[in-house]
């Protein structure tokens, strides 16, 4: 007989064979604005936000996301760390919203245009990286990133001739690593 349920504190297979579903921009907004005022109050942060659609950046992909932008006396506390409490608090929202994993990408946190030039470094540390593997066709391994970012990366190189891109390893450890593409696939995890 095949039981198809997980084991015991074992979580099911995500399966995302439907389209992404749409964000509900007014009540994301909505939400958003209650948890922040309660988190922000409650942690004593002296801070503002700006919650603006992402349609304004000239990036079609991104018309109808939702950016929420930091400034104030604690600023410099999000950014601590690599803005660690930035992404905390990103995380927590898209916890508060029951955001389909689908859509995180689509609710971003920034605060003095951190994440802004994080993205635009990475974007740039890739097409360096793949240009040196091109020209020595020994790969590149980027050090430990988020799975996040890695994306980002992946996204940056995806039709890129020349090189193909994986990701290695598993937990805070994985590595986005980019291949020569007429190198033979990693079958590592």
């Amino acid at each position: 007989m095949s039981d198809d349920r997980p084991f015991a504190g074992q979580r099911p297979a995500r399966k995302f064979d439907s389209p992404e579903p749409p964000l509900d921009r007014d009540r994301a907004t909505a939400e958003l604005k209650r948890f922040l005022d309660l988190a922000l109050r409650s942690m004593g942060l002296s801070l503002e936000y700006e919650i603006t659609s992402a349609a304004g950046e000239g990036d079609a992909a991104n018309a109808g996301d939702l950016v929420i932008s930091f400034k104030g006396e604690d600023q410099d506390l999000l950014l601590e760390r690599n803005g660690e409490l930035l992404l905390a608090l990103e995380y927590v929202a898209h916890r508060w919203l029951k955001l389909d994993p689908r859509l995180h990408d689509r609710v971003r946190f920034d605060c003095g245009d951190y994440r802004t030039t994080r993205l635009e470094e990475l974007k740039l540390s890739a097409r360096v990286a793949a240009q040196r593997v091109r020209e020595t066709g020994q790969e590149f391994r980027f050090n430990p990133m988020s799975s996040r970012e890695r994306r980002i990366i992946h996204l940056e190189l995806s039709g890129a001739a020349g090189i193909r891109t994986a990701s290695e390893g598993s937990g805070d450890r994985r590595q986005l690593v980019i291949y020569p593409a007429s190198s033979k696939p990693n079958h590592r995890s």
